[in-house]
């Protein structure tokens, strides 16, 4: 594991990768809908205020599903 890279950001990049063989765009609505059934609300509130403060560490399939998640 990644020092002082958050759990919610690993495992945001971790699921984007295992969607890498779709469109960005199809990945993250997959990824967000994956992430508002099973992950928990302090982690999907975690993972969107972190993208949304310009963090770099997210992949782009990643980032998009953060953004996609916060309009679920």
């Amino acid at each position: 594991m990644s020092e002082g890279v958050p759990p919610y950001v690993r495992l945001a990049n971790e699921i984007a990768a295992q969607f890498a063989h779709r469109s960005p765009t199809e990945a993250a609505t997959a990824i967000a809908n994956h992430m508002k059934a099973v992950w928990d609300p302090r982690m999907k509130q975690a993972l969107i205020t972190h993208a949304n403060s310009g963090a770099t560490d997210l992949t782009p399939t990643a980032r998009l599903a953060a953004q996609k998640l916060q309009s679920l």
